[in-house]
């Protein structure tokens, strides 16, 4: 039983953002988040051009609470709007843009539109996209192309939860043309991107700075050392030999002398 109420739930959900994206078409809408508070329903709309969803003095914001509140019985919906900050980053609004282009001019300038489409996002810092045309386009078979930049996850738990995915569908006079687009936004931490810390460096205290009076002395200090090694350098001079010591050598020599002669 709480299984059915949760399918319920989402699909209700989906339900009222279907709704608000058919009534709010051209105005770079994104997605819809539904909030449940005491007060009621609050629905949070996220949008380019919140301008256009507002209307002149809160008309068309008015009117669709209205078609809301009595399409799917709710109490007290509260609708607020908020703006994306980058609209290069929305899978969801680029998808559109490129349609309505589409629309505009044809299918025979598919190529221009993607790639232009593609160094805008680039551009904007993301860190991948693919873009994929399918259908009608001109050749003599339906048939699709795809354009990538960067680097883009398409497996793993980042490819779902994180991965900004949209597909939208362009009517033309030849057919129906197919649009998917897929944005890796630039605040993603992957976790095979490891970085290594640097080391921080110890300062023993003899590396440690010295303060301008230790400076000074410790100049003094090896001045006197090179002073001291420059005068072990030098030769030793050897003492002079002292005359007295050989005056008495030469009179003990003639005393001797007399001495034999005697």
């Amino acid at each position: 039983m709480i299984e059915r109420k949760f399918v319920a739930e989402k699909k209700k959900e989906f339900q009222i953002q279907e709704t608000i994206a058919g009534n709010v078409k051209g105005s770079g809408y994104s997605h819809t988040k539904l909030q449940r508070t005491p007060l009621g329903e609050k629905i949070i709309i996220f949008a380019a051009k919140p301008g256009l969803i507002v209307g002149r003095k809160g008309q068309n914001i008015s009117s669709l609470t209205r078609e809301v509140k009595g399409k799917f019985t709710l109490e007290n919906p509260q609708i607020e709007i908020s703006e994306i900050e980058n609209i290069n980053l929305d899978a969801q609004v680029v998808a559109d843009n490129i349609a309505q282009s589409l629309e505009r001019f044809g299918s025979s300038r598919f190529k221009g539109i993607m790639h232009k489409t593609m160094d805008d996002v680039m551009s904007a810092g993301a860190l991948g996209i693919e873009i994929v045309i399918s259908g009608k386009i001109p050749g003599s078979r339906a048939k699709s192309w795809r354009v990538y930049s960067g680097y883009l996850k398409k497996c793993g738990d980042i490819a779902i939860t994180s991965v900004s995915r949209a597909k939208v569908k362009a009517v033309l006079k030849t057919g129906v043309v197919g649009v998917k687009v897929s944005i890796m936004p630039p605040d993603i931490k992957l976790p095979d991107n490891i970085e290594l810390a640097e080391e921080p460096e110890v300062i023993s205290e003899e590396t440690a700075e010295e303060k301008p009076e230790d400076k000074e002395g410790s100049e003094k200090q090896e001045k006197k050392q090179e002073q001291e090694k420059e005068d072990t350098k030098k030769p030793e001079e050897k003492p002079a030999p002292k005359k007295k010591a050989a005056k008495k050598k030469t009179a003990k020599k003639a005393k001797s002398k007399n001495e034999a002669k005697k």
